[in-house]
């Protein structure tokens, strides 16, 4: 705690010259302070490690309980490790409150140091010994953004109590006496007391009359209003240092939140201490500039002072030349020796290993479902597939503090059928926006809209990609609609239909048994690059209420006005069923350069032939198009209803058909493993395979039966002796020849050879003797089995009723 000591000396020291330089009287100190001005010598530092060392710290029986991390948990069914400390944790929990005091005596205006929290079982447990790193098989866990939403996911807030200690003394409530006076009888007035409450009442509703009017300016005036408690409240989070697994800078984590912020960041306006599973480190730097300035270091002890000396440190900035100067051989001794006294390794975690199912991973929030207030908005979490429309989560938005005016509500969704991914619901103008994932069997990719009820103010936008006729969005109103297209053949971009007013009442089979009158089509279509500009038709307009057609092609590129053409769509014959013939009327046009076979009445009538096939095509793709929205609207109404999930093959648990296949599958190869075994385990069989079937066994065959299997019992076990034997024969030639080898080219072998012939030496030795061994453990075994083959054939049910006469 040298360190501590001379910042605090530091500290005044400097404190003392700015009240001489601003002119000010310094007061008398008394005694014992002028005592500690005094020049601080190695004597007295020794001296006060003494007395410091001797102070003995003893742990209460009844220590600070919280009073929110009560939970009810059977603490029988706990490991020791938490109902209990070991020998080398009571010397860590002795060891931080030495250290607690020292720092509460060096640092008397911080607040105390968070060391020692009580466990489940109201242990005391040092903080670094709670923290067991553990890998697990989730590669989701493997990064810190996923991992940190994991566990925000897990956790709750739940503000304490006291905002400015992370644990308070619970009040010890005196039990009642049994004999106590009375209190004195209550002589107020009922009638004023009525009164009163209704006097109170006015005035309430007169302020919450006047807090509603003035709302706008309440907040404002809240959000400027200054916090009495900023800068104090205890709060925890995670600092992840640079240097390993490519993290470039150092950043924070908030656990509660999952978000990551900058070390520069206004939010934190300092630290404390901070501690991992080897160790605890008190922050020694100035936090007047929130963590800006701070520098991570843990390994300097200058601006982190540390508990325990025996553990790892982070990377220690290099001393400079003039720092190395200031340190002697003395000093260099003096440290080993503090350091073979006094290092202390931190103890093993006492909590057992995380282990999470892959049910408790797909859950995470608890009971599968999580709700967190904030300022006027609220979101609720569940797991997946715990909804059975695969609602995952949901962000309602208010427009009061207390939460009653809904203004708007996102909803996600994952695994449905019909790929629907968000729902924004607006609640003020009751806009409902649906968007999908690529999939939906119509590529629907947002669906806009206030009623499911047809012909009515929608916006439907696809897929470009999975359609084939192009359409990218589609504009429905009681009147129109207007379609959008990109990288069709015909080079179409766009297409509005106005519609007339309807005979009859719209059903959700309306535009096929009762179409919508059609006014007018607007068509526009992109540049044809084939086609000059002046035939290349850019917008046509077929108003067919007053058959006419009208034509509008592409500028050209010098050019600042475009040709148009009209047609006077009239019928082929008239009242008396005469033929009509093509007038110059019937087509009024405007040309930018006029061309001569465009004045011809017979190009003119073979474009309006051509025209009036277009048009009914246009009117055709119109009623498919109408067609095509019931049915989209039909089938999301479908979808909506039944709102089917979609169950991977892999998830064996809620796969039906997954689950019965691979039982069914399990069960015939165990009854084919048990075929096996039988068989195995059957040494009759070969011999009993050998007779007809269906045959009822005499005597005599069964005498037989019994002599041939042990007759080839023996031949077997004959066998396995040779084999044993011959293979022993073949490692005893082969080490003769390599001896005799090596007899040969001793002379003239190197080191190296020499070598390689004792280590083939050494292995054939060893493999002679495991045969060896082998084979005189087969002669000693194999009577034994053949007198426990002959007792199980006389035993055997098929064979006893034969042989109990030779038993």
């Amino acid at each position: 705690m040298e360190v501590l000591k001379e910042k605090v000396e530091e500290e005044e020291a400097a404190e003392r010259e700015d009240a001489v330089e601003r002119g000010e009287k310094m007061m008398k100190p008394p005694p014992e302070t002028r005592k500690e001005e005094a020049p601080v010598t190695q004597e007295v530092l020794r001296d006060l490690e003494k007395k410091l060392s001797d102070i003995e710290i003893v742990i209460p029986e009844t220590p600070v309980i919280a009073k929110d991390t009560k939970v009810s948990i059977d603490t029988a069914t706990l490991p020791a490790s938490y109902r209990s400390n070991t020998p080398g944790e009571e010397h860590l929990l002795q060891v931080a409150g030495s250290f607690s005091c020292q720092y509460g005596h060096l640092c008397p205006d911080r607040v105390p140091l968070f060391l020692c929290p009580l466990n489940e079982c109201q242990v005391p447990k040092f903080v670094s010994t709670t923290i067991r790193p553990t890998l697990m098989p989730y590669t989701e866990l493997y990064n810190w953004d996923s991992c940190a939403q994991f566990v925000a996911d897990f956790l709750s807030m739940e503000p304490l109590a006291d905002p400015l200690k992370p644990t308070v003394q619970e009040k010890q409530v005196a039990p009642p006496k049994k004999y106590a006076v009375k209190p004195p009888r209550d002589l107020t007035s009922r009638y004023e007391q009525e009164q009163e409450r209704k006097r109170q009442e006015k005035i309430r509703a007169e302020e919450e009359k006047r807090l509603k009017e003035e709302e706008g300016r309440l907040q404002e005036a809240e959000n400027a209003k200054a916090d009495p408690l900023h800068g104090l409240r205890v709060h925890s989070w995670v600092l992840v240092l640079s240097g390993k697994r490519e993290v470039p800078e150092s950043f924070f984590i908030d656990p509660l939140t999952a978000r990551s912020y900058s070390t520069q960041d206004d939010h934190f306006l300092g630290i404390e201490s901070l501690w991992n599973h080897k160790n605890y480190w008190i922050n020694m730097q100035d936090c007047w500039n929130c963590c800006k300035d701070l520098i991570f270091d843990l390994g300097d002890p200058v601006r982190w002072e540390y508990l325990l000396l025996g553990t790892d440190k982070p990377h220690l900035s290099i001393l400079d030349e003039d720092d190395d100067n200031l340190i002697d051989d003395d000093d260099i001794d003096n440290l080993g020796k503090e350091d073979e006294d006094k290092s202390f390794d931190m103890p093993h975690s006492w909590v057992e290993p995380i282990e999470i199912s892959s049910e408790a991973f797909e859950t995470r929030c608890p009971n599968g479902m999580k709700v967190i207030q904030y300022k006027r908005a609220k979101l609720e979490k569940w797991a997946p597939y715990l909804n059975s429309n695969g609602l995952m989560s949901r962000l309602s938005t208010y427009e009061d503090l207390e939460c009653t005016k809904l203004l708007e509500v996102k909803e996600w969704y994952q695994n449905r059928e019909d790929m629907l991914e968000l729902k924004h619901i607006n609640k003020v103008t009751g806009l409902i926006i649906d968007y999908f994932k690529p999939g939906h069997p119509q590529a629907l990719r947002v669906h806009s809209y206030m009623s499911m009820q047809p012909e009515n103010d929608r916006v439907m936008e696809f897929y470009e990609k999975a359609r084939v006729d192009g359409l990218i969005k589609r504009e429905e109103t009681p009147k129109t609609m207007t379609e959008h297209y990109q990288g069709r053949p015909d080079f179409l971009a766009y297409r509005h239909v106005t519609y007339g007013p309807r005979v009859k009442k719209v059903t959700l089979s309306s535009a096929e048994s009762n179409p919508r009158p059609i006014t007018r089509i607007t068509e526009r279509f992109f540049r044809d690059p084939a086609k000059p500009a002046d035939e290349d038709v850019e917008e046509r307009a077929f108003l067919i209420l007053e058959e006419r057609i009208q034509l509008r092609y592409h500028c050209r590129e010098d050019h600042i006005t475009a040709s148009r053409r009209e047609f006077l769509r009239r019928t082929e014959v008239d009242s008396k069923g005469n033929k009509i013939i093509m007038t110059p009327e019937m087509c009024i046009s405007y040309e930018v350069e006029p061309m001569e076979h465009t004045k011809k009445l017979l190009y003119q009538y073979e474009a309006m032939m051509q025209l009036k096939e277009q048009e009914k095509m246009s009117r055709h793709q119109a009623w498919e198009s109408e067609l095509e929205v019931l049915e989209i609207l039909k089938l999301l109404e479908e979808e909506e209803e039944a709102h089917t999930l979609k169950i991977s093959i892999y998830d064996t648990k809620r796969n039906e058909k997954s689950r019965e296949y691979r039982e069914a599958m399990e069960r015939v190869m165990h009854e084919e493993h048990l075929r096996q075994v039988e068989a195995q385990l059957d040494y009759l069989a070969p011999f009993l395979a050998q007779l007809p079937p269906g045959e009822k066994l005499t005597r005599w065959q069964a005498i037989r039966l019994k002599d041939e299997c042990l007759i080839d019992f023996k031949q077997r076990l004959i066998d396995k002796a040779n084999l044993i034997q011959a293979r022993f024969e073949r490692e005893t030639q082969e080490l003769q020849k390599k001896q005799q080898w090596y007899q040969e080219n001793q002379v003239t072998m190197t080191t190296e050879d020499e070598d390689l012939y004792l280590s083939y030496c050494s292995q054939a030795m060893f493999r002679i003797r495991i045969l060896e061994q082998r084979l005189n453990r087969h002669k000693e075994l194999a009577p034994l089995k053949y007198l426990a083959l002959e007792e199980k054939l006389y035993k055997d049910p098929r064979l006893v009723e034969h042989l109990k006469v030779f038993s």
